[in-house]
Parts: C-alpha cells; sequence; structure tokens
C-alpha cells in the first residue's frame, strides 16, 4: 500500500480532500436532537465534536451522549472537545435527562462516552452505570454501548483502582465496551496527552479478564504521521489483548489550535487496511475516511 498520495510536510497546509467533503444531513433531523438535547442541558460528541456523520446517525436512531459535562481534564492535541479550565460539578439528574433524551428519540441503539473527569474520585465509572440504569428503566429494550475514558484519574490511582472502575461499567454488561487507543505507540505523547499506549492496551485486556462475553472495540484517527506498518502492528496489539471490533477514520483538524494534518488517508488506502483487519480476526470493521468511533454501532 503507498503511504505516498496525499502527505504533506509539517509546514504545508494542503486542502481537504472531496473525498471528505459530504452534506451534514437532513436540517429537520438534526434540529430535533439539538433541541431536545439542549432544552435538557445534555450533550452529544455528535455535535460536541461537530462529526460529519450526525445527519446520517440520527436518522438511523442512533446518537452518542457525552456525559459529566462538555469539559476535559485532559488535553489532547487533536480532539475538539472542551478543556484547559476546570468542569462543572456532575449533573446528579443526566442520567435521566438522557433517558428522557433516548426515548423522546426512539433510539434504539445509544453509546454512551465521556470526557475524561480526573477530578472524580471513580473517575465517573459510577456516572456510567446510573445512566445505563435509568435509560433501561424507561426504555429497556434499547442496547447501550460505552465508549470510556481509561479511569485512570481521580483518588486511587493504580492498575487496581483502575480495573475496580472498569469492572463497575463491565458488570453493568454494555453490548459493547469501547476504548480507542486513537493513535500509534509512537505518536501517543504528543497526540493524546496524559495517555500512555500500553494503559488503553490494558483497558481492553481488563475488560476481557473480567467478562469475556462482552465484545470489545476500539479505534484510531488517521493522518498524525503514522506509517501503514504502525498501523499494522497496533491492529495486532489490539488483537493481542483480544479486541473485537475496530474503527479507522481520518483525522480532520477541529482549528488551528490543534495538530495540522500530516497525510489525508485515501478511501483505497482505507479499504486496504479494513481487508487487513478482517483478515487479522476482527469481527466488525469499520475503516474510512468518514468512520468514527460510534459510526454504524448499531450493527
Amino acid at each position: 500500500m503507498s503511504s505516498a498520495g496525499c502527505s504533506q510536510p509539517k509546514s504545508e497546509i494542503i486542502p481537504l480532500p472531496s473525498w471528505l467533503r459530504r452534506p451534514l444531513g437532513k436540517a429537520s433531523e438534526i434540529s430535533t436532537v439539538q433541541r431536545i438535547i439542549k432544552q435538557r442541558q445534555i450533550h452529544t460528541i455528535c455535535e460536541e465534536g461537530r462529526c460529519p456523520n450526525r445527519g446520517e446517525c440520527y436518522s438511523q436512531k442512533t446518537a452518542t451522549f457525552l456525559l459529566m459535562g462538555p469539559t476535559c481534564t485532559r488535553a489532547c492535541a487533536f480532539c475538539q472537545v472542551d478543556k484547559g479550565h476546570s468542569p462543572m460539578p456532575i449533573d446528579t439528574e443526566e442520567p435521566q435527562k438522557v433517558a428522557e433524551a433516548v426515548q423522546l428519540l426512539g433510539l434504539k441503539y445509544v453509546v454512551l462516552t465521556s470526557v475524561a473527569r480526573d477530578d472524580l474520585a471513580d473517575a465517573g465509572s459510577g456516572h456510567f452505570v446510573k445512566t445505563m440504569e435509568a435509560i433501561r428503566l424507561v426504555n429497556p429494550e434499547t442496547q447501550i454501548e460505552v465508549l470510556t475514558p481509561d479511569f485512570w484519574g481521580g483518588a486511587g490511582v493504580g492498575e487496581i483502582g483502575q480495573k475496580q472502575r472498569i469492572a463497575t461499567v463491565v458488570h453493568a454488561k454494555p453490548v459493547c465496551y469501547n476504548h480507542n487507543v486513537e493513535t500509534v505507540r509512537r505518536l501517543t505523547g504528543s497526540v493524546r496527552r496524559g495517555a500512555k499506549y500500553d494503559r488503553s492496551l490494558n483497558v481492553l485486556a481488563t475488560v476481557k479478564e473480567i467478562d469475556a462475553a462482552v465484545p470489545t472495540k476500539s479505534g484510531l484517527m488517521l493522518g498524525h504521521g503514522e506509517t501503514q506498518e504502525e498501523i499494522v502492528e497496533t491492529m495486532l496489539d489490539l488483537r493481542a489483548v483480544g479486541c473485537d471490533r475496530i474503527t479507522l477514520g481520518q483525522y480532520m483538524r477541529p482549528s488551528w489550535e490543534h495538530l495540522p494534518v500530516q497525510k489525508y488517508w485515501t478511501p483505497a488506502e482505507f479499504a486496504q487496511l479494513g481487508q487487513l483487519a478482517t483478515s487479522m480476526g476482527f469481527n466488525h470493521v469499520r475503516s474510512g475516511p468518514l468512520v468514527r468511533s460510534s459510526y454504524h454501532a448499531g450493527e
């Protein structure tokens, strides 16, 4: 597979390729979701991250809720979510508000994610469970996937504390447990500030250790300067800890304050990477420029 194509010197800014331009979706579908979440003062990563697929996902009755406020305690250099100041206190009514939104929108499949909350004693693991319970109380047929941070912050930092927090969520029986490595080992320090590559692998390994029946998923955002060989190495690392599903998508720079794109991988290259992932044994593969962690998650 060629890795030349749409690569760029670090100082050069190249225009967005045509394959990364797409309509946002029907305004009516987007506005309906926006109205419901704003009325309840809750958040979705679809909106906070300006996901290019949100119109499509809303029309298919899926959405990804961002728990515990819009402000992250980490400072990842690729992410558009708010950061750099203290997060707001937890809204204790958020689980019920999310459950109401799920019911009003008729969502059949929901992904719950969150900002990193290293300021909380349990790093937010208990809030995931409360939200899952609230959704199931009024929407028992709705399937719930979780996309969690690494649960390393807060009190009791260490592998034992991390494992307890992961176990809290796993015991609540999500239909899938997702934790993204986001990038390759070499680039983790510059792309995911405050995170560690092996720590993320350990999250996925711990889920399987606690309950091997829970499907696990991870994802990478390509375009930070990684090579094909590094991507393959990362996918093999994920398979080594029993990761079942993978998403591969293109990093798109949210603003001038974020890391520049080093390469736009072509649709053909994504297709080849997807084939490699399938050959490695991943049983659910989404690989494409506009793929995101929750893209077609309900499938």
